[in-house]
């Protein structure tokens, strides 16, 4: 199961974290990942963080802005937001999977949280 927190408004050029706390894996294999869906558009995958190497992967629009990481004594993934834009605006997911590479090619995920709502004004 997946929890997760930490959504709200912000204003722009301010910084928000998102957590995701995960329970139920079996093994310290497993994958976590945020998705953003904004109104009128695709869902995005924002980045990923393997847990068991730490291996990251961020899309073009938020690297440099945005930094995922882990808590693995809590089994927790964190996607720090900062330098925020109106363009970031939207709800965040974040998504999990045992056995399921970081990859630039996005992969299948078969556990999902419900979407926190990220609101950036200008």
């Amino acid at each position: 199961q997946l929890q997760a927190s930490g959504g709200g408004l912000v204003q722009a050029g301010g910084s928000l974290r998102l957590s995701c706390a995960t329970s139920g894996f079996t093994s310290d294999d497993y994958t976590i990942a945020w998705f953003r869906q904004a109104p009128g558009r695709e869902r995005e995958r924002v980045s990923c963080i393997s847990k068991s190497d730490g291996g990251t992967h961020y899309a073009d629009s938020v690297r440099g802005r945005f930094t995922i990481s882990t808590d693995n004594a809590k089994n927790t993934g964190h996607l720090q937001m900062n330098s925020l834009k109106p363009e970031d605006t939207a709800v965040y997911f974040c998504a999990a999977d045992e056995y399921t590479p970081c990859t630039p090619v996005i992969l299948p995920y078969g556990y999902w949280g419900k979407g926190t709502l990220v609101t950036v004004s200008s």
